[in-house]
């Protein structure tokens, strides 16, 4: 933390324990749910492939070790402070060297700070993984307002309003003069308006999904291509957004009482989302890994405040970042994975959008980076923030 941070006493440290009731609880509504009530008719078209939740849900029962995760959480620097009214998590890793760049990085739904378990040290010590020690990062990761261990906000705020709270954090709790933002999923949009709204302490991002619009539209017929398919993608992937952006709370009152309902409403996207076949979600995810950020939103009991980011943008605006055509001006870089779910625009539109100064168009990956190909993620970044050190 910067030399006024290490005096501040609103930052405390932080760690997680689930009491056993909360565990057995779990385990039993697990075990007995009605399966024998919903047929299987296979495949994933109509959403979360039963057989295989129930293999999942097998494993969860018999074979997945909370405690040895919740240690893994708890193995990190995890703080928590009040910003703005609402207590703030955040993992803190100092970076190696003389001088490393502060970096924020963050997360959307349905993940959680666990994407970048394989991220935090790499970024803050790359001298111990065989990189240079000029190439570290001050790692802060904060898990969003209402999402996780943080705390909920008053009311459902969306990506700029939450985009505020973290420069409040980055700044005014922590102390630092400039930094880094690096997210995807609606971490991408926080970074967006980070960059719009505060580019005074805010100096660059780096975005691995494109979630802004321009208000003029396409112009190309490259671009029109791409907005048409965009659309169609969409279609199937709508309902869980629209239902999130106007009536969250009736949705999560079934969702609160069931730990299975919650693994399949996040297992789904984890399967669609991802750079795989069909039925293959375990080639990007593991079990553990799968669960553990389902067990997140179930013992937090946020997956009711960690869906209202949806009600919040649509409050906000939407997807137009300005109405005015305004870009975002300070140094963007952007890592294109070409599975991508929110299937990425032309350059030539993301430039009327920002301020370009690194793209990368990566040979796979999806919608879940710094999961499914951390390293090629964390190397872009490294790219990217040399172009900043200088």
């Amino acid at each position: 933390m910067s030399e006024s941070a290490h005096t501040n006493p609103l930052i405390t440290p932080y760690s997680f324990h689930v009491p056993d009731k909360t565990l057995d609880d779990i385990r039993t509504r697990v075990v007995n749910y009605p399966w024998h009530e919903m047929p299987d008719d296979g495949g994933w078209d109509y959403g979360t492939n039963m057989v295989y939740l129930k293999e999942l849900c097998a494993y969860w029962v018999d074979g997945f070790d909370w405690r040895a995760q919740e240690a893994k959480i708890n193995s990190f620097a995890n703080f928590r402070a009040p910003v703005d009214g609402i207590d703030m998590h955040f993992i803190y890793e100092k970076g190696s060297g003389d001088a490393p760049m502060p970096l924020m990085i963050s997360h959307g739904w349905p993940g959680s700070i666990v994407e970048f378990y394989e991220m935090i040290e790499p970024l803050a010590h790359p001298e111990r993984f065989g990189g240079n020690v000029e190439d570290a990062f001050t790692i802060v990761a904060p898990s969003l307002p209402g999402f996780g261990f943080s705390g909920r906000p008053p009311r459902p705020y969306g990506p700029r309003k939450m985009a505020g709270v973290i420069n409040s954090l980055m700044t005014n709790t922590l102390g630092f003069d400039s930094y880094l933002a690096q997210g995807g999923d609606w971490g991408g949009a926080i970074c967006s308006w980070l960059g719009y709204d505060h580019p005074s302490t805010c100096s660059a991002i780096h975005i691995n999904v494109l979630t802004m619009r321009h208000p003029d539209g396409p112009q190309t017929p490259e671009e029109h291509d791409w907005d048409v398919q965009f659309d169609q993608d969409q279609i199937m992937q709508n309902g869980y957004r629209t239902q999130q952006a106007t009536r969250p709370q009736t949705l999560s009152y079934a969702m609160m009482d069931s730990p299975v309902g919650i693994a399949a409403w996040l297992v789904e996207k984890f399967h669609d989302w991802s750079d795989v076949k069909t039925g293959e979600i375990e080639a990007a995810h593991s079990k553990d890994e799968l669960l553990t950020n389902i067990m997140i939103y179930i013992t937090t009991g946020t997956f009711n405040s960690a869906s209202w980011i949806y009600y919040g943008r649509r409050e906000e605006g939407g997807r137009v970042l300005s109405p005015d055509g305004r870009r975002v001006e300070v140094p963007t870089g952007c890592a294109v994975f070409p599975a991508e779910m929110l299937r990425w625009p032309p350059r030539s539109y993301a430039e009327r959008i920002y301020n370009i100064q690194h793209w990368t168009e990566l040979p796979r990956g999806g919608h879940f980076a710094a999961m499914e190909e951390p390293e090629m993620l964390m190397n872009d970044i490294r790219q990217f923030a040399r172009t900043l050190r200088r």
